[in-house]
């Protein structure tokens, strides 16, 4: 049986990080694929391994030479899929990608087998608070991600499964379930 790609989505402060953390300690058989991106490297990230951190210029030649699944551009940002690591880990395991909807739904066009699952939070209060108590996110950052939500979770429709993040140990166990059932 090949192996699959899991893309997961999800709102930003929902605890998506959390969440495939939990995924992959449990199924250490499972590769992550790394997104490069052109933002700023935060406190206990690795280049390489959280994300390829490069340049902007660097970001729009890999774009001009089709190095990438998916890319989207967001909060001053660029983000993206570097195809080659991506099929280099497919052929060694199944892959989870953590993307955002437009993201997801570029790769489901490159690769139709690909299985979408978004992390929705418990409520919008709920995720508001998580975002505020990061300490990292200013109030127009939150703002704007507050006004992403709502788009969000409509796009969330078109996802394989929509999985609730009101307990990160529950939610990692349903999101181990459905790895397990598709890819068999």
């Amino acid at each position: 049986m090949p192996n699959k790609l899991f893309v997961i989505s999800g709102a930003s402060g929902v605890g998506k990080s959390t969440v495939l953390a939990k995924v992959m300690g449990e199924r250490p058989d499972l590769r992550f694929s790394v997104s490069a991106t052109t933002r700023k490297i935060r406190d206990g990230e690795v280049d390489g391994e959280s994300y390829y951190f490069v340049s902007k210029d660097k970001f729009l030649d890999m774009i001009e030479k089709h190095e990438f699944l998916e890319y989207d551009a967001h909060m001053d940002n660029y983000y993206g899929t570097p195809k080659a690591q991506l099929e280099e880990k497919l052929q060694t395991g199944s892959v989870i990608l953590d993307v955002e909807p437009n993201g997801a739904f570029n790769v489901r066009k490159e690769k139709d087998d690909a299985v979408l699952i978004f992390i929705a939070p418990p409520s919008l209060e709920e995720l508001e608070r998580r975002l505020r108590s990061r300490g990292d996110t200013s109030e127009e950052q939150i703002a704007i991600r507050q006004a992403r939500v709502a788009w969000e979770m409509e796009q969330s429709k078109q996802y394989d499964y929509v999985v609730v993040n009101d307990i990160v140990e529950r939610c990692a166990a349903e999101i181990l379930e459905i790895i397990a059932r598709e890819a068999n």
